[in-house]
C-alpha cells in the first residue's frame, strides 16, 4: 500500500507509540496530583510545553494543551470574541478549515460582523482586498499557514503588518495544522498572536493539539471545570497524548533534512504528470517558494476525483479527493471554487499530500498508476 493522505493524518512513529504505552503503563499519574510520580509527570509536560515554544519563537507558559486543532480554533475564535465590549468584525480567509470558517461565522449570534477574504488563482489570500476589506474596527484575523488543499502558503506575515496598520490592537490567529514543523514559522516575527497546531498530522497521535497564546491576551475559556491551563482549559492532563506530542516535536525536529525533501517527492510526482495532457496542479507549481512541501492538487480533465481516487485505491495508493473532514458531504469545493475553477474542473480533483515515511520508488509507481487510470478513465469522458 501507498499512502499519500497525509494531509488527513499520519503513521505516528514508532517513538510515539513506544511513548504513549509506556506512559499509560508506567506514568500513568494524575499530573495535577502532589506526590512525586505525579510530579515527574508533570516535569515531562512542560518540557514538552518549551520543545513546542521553541519551534514557534514563543515561550513556554504560552502553550496550552487541547484535544486537537478544531478545539484550538474553537478557543482562539470564541474565547477572544466573548471578551469584546462592543460590536466588531472578524476577518478570515475564504478558505479556511471549517474548525475556523464555522467557528468564526458564530461570533455574528454575539452581535459582530464577519468578512471573508477572497484568494487569487494561486489560492493565496489577495492582499489587495485584503487591504479593503480589514479596517480600525477589525478585531481580530483568522489565516490558516499552509492552505490543506493546495498547499499554498499564505501570506500571514504580510497580512498581520497590513492588519496592525489599520488597527494596532488587531489580534492575528493562525491555524498551523498544515503548517507547523513543515513550514517555518515564529510568531514574534511574523506578527502572529495565537497559533493552532494538531499531533496527529505531524506522525504524533490524534485527540492532541495546542494553542500558543501571546501573553497578554485574555480568552474566555470554551471548558470549565478544575482550572487546568491556568484556568483557559479545563480537564484532567491527557499525559499519554501530551508526551507522544513532544516526542512527534523531538522526532520531526531531528528530521529536518527528510522535511525539505518531501518537495523533491513532490516535484517527481509532478513532472511525470506534466508532461500528460488534461493534468494540472491548483495552487503554486511544487518548485515555487509558496508551496508547502508536503500537498499536490491535481484536476483530471473529464475524470471525476472521486472516480481517479477509486481506480488508485484499487492499484493500492490511497489519496483523497480533498479535505477528510468534507469528503463525505459531496460538494464542490470552496477553495477550488474560490480560487475560479469551474464545477467540474474542481470535481476532477484529487489530493496527493506525502509524510516522512514516503519514498521516491512510491512517486514513480504513483505517476505510473496515474499515467495509466486516466488515459484508461477519459475514454469515458463526461458529455
Amino acid at each position: 500500500m501507498i499512502y499519500l493522505d497525509n494531509s488527513a493524518t499520519t503513521r505516528p512513529f514508532d517513538s510515539v507509540i513506544e511513548k504513549t504505552v509506556s506512559c499509560m503503563r508506567d506514568a500513568y499519574f494524575n499530573a495535577s496530583a502532589a506526590y512525586k510520580p505525579a510530579v515527574d509527570v508533570d516535569r515531562e509536560i512542560r518540557a514538552c510545553r518549551k520543545l513546542i515554544a521553541a519551534q514557534l519563537g514563543a515561550k513556554e507558559d504560552e502553550v496550552y494543551f487541547t484535544a486537537g486543532g478544531t478545539e484550538s480554533d474553537n478557543l482562539a475564535i470564541l474565547g477572544y470574541a466573548e471578551t469584546l465590549r462592543r460590536p466588531a468584525n472578524f476577518v478570515c480567509s475564504a478558505i479556511e478549515h471549517p474548525a475556523v470558517l464555522d467557528t468564526i461565522r458564530r461570533v455574528e449570534k454575539l452581535g459582530h460582523t464577519v468578512r471573508e477574504l477572497p484568494i487569487d488563482s494561486r489560492g493565496r489570500v489577495d492582499l489587495a482586498a485584503a487591504e479593503q476589506m480589514i479596517d480600525e474596527n477589525t478585531a481580530l484575523v483568522a489565516c490558516m499557514q499552509v492552505s490543506n488543499e493546495t498547499g499554498a502558503i499564505q501570506p500571514v506575515a504580510q497580512l498581520a503588518a497590513l492588519a496592525r496598520r489599520k488597527n494596532p490592537d488587531v489580534r492575528v490567529f493562525v491555524d498551523g495544522v498544515q503548517g507547523f514543523m513543515r513550514v517555518p514559522m515564529h510568531m514574534g516575527k511574523m506578527g502572529v498572536d495565537m497559533y493552532a497546531l494538531s499531533g496527529h498530522k505531524i506522525h504524533g497521535p490524534k485527540g492532541i493539539g495546542a494553542l500558543i497564546v501571546k501573553k497578554g491576551i485574555r480568552l474566555m475559556p470554551q471548558t470549565t471545570g478544575g482550572g487546568q491551563e491556568k484556568n483557559l482549559r479545563s480537564g484532567t492532563y491527557n499525559s499519554a497524548g501530551i508526551l507522544a506530542l513532544g516526542e512527534a516535536v523531538r522526532e520531526m525536529t531531528a528530521r529536518q533534512e527528510q522535511i525539505a525533501a518531501m518537495r523533491g517527492l513532490k516535484e517527481c510526482l509532478w513532472t511525470r504528470l506534466s508532461a500528460l495532457e488534461g493534468v494540472r496542479v491548483n495552487g503554486p507549481l511544487p518548485q515555487e517558494k509558496d508551496s508547502a512541501p508536503h500537498i499536490l492538487s491535481l484536476s483530471f480533465d473529464g475524470v471525476r476525483g472521486e472516480v481517479m481516487r477509486n481506480a488508485l485505491e484499487s492499484a493500492g495508493i490511497l489519496v483523497s479527493t480533498g479535505s477528510a473532514c468534507a469528503s463525505h458531504k459531496q460538494k464542490v469545493s470552496a477553495t477550488l471554487k474560490a480560487m475560479g475553477l469551474t464545477a467540474e474542473q474542481a470535481d476532477g480533483t484529487i489530493r496527493v499530500s506525502l509524510g516522512l515515511y514516503n519514498m521516491m520508488e512510491e512517486m514513480e509507481e504513483t505517476a505510473a498508476q496515474m499515467e495509466k487510470m486516466f488515459a484508461l478513465l477519459a475514454r469515458y469522458r463526461r458529455r
